[in-house]
């Protein structure tokens, strides 16, 4: 894993999210303006958040939650 692909993964999480925040703030009624800064700004976490705990797994190895709670692996979290 690259760092073409994690840049690739930054910015498609980034797009999801921002589009998923700014449509909940405008169906709360917000400016288009309001919705549009808080998008960016959550989406922004969001996606940072969701890389960096991705790449922190892959460079362990573990591939699936599950994986970290079994039995041959329990005293290595």
């Amino acid at each position: 894993m690259g760092p073409v692909f994690w840049v690739k993964q930054f910015f498609a999480v980034l797009i999801g999210a921002f589009v998923v925040i700014a449509a909940a703030q405008l169906l709360k009624g917000r400016a288009a303006s309001h919705a549009a800064v808080h998008g960016a700004v959550l989406s922004v976490i969001t996606a940072g958040v969701f890389t960096g705990v991705n790449f922190w797994r892959r460079r362990r190895g573990q591939r699936c939650v599950s994986r970290s709670r079994s039995p041959e692996r329990k005293g290595r979290l």
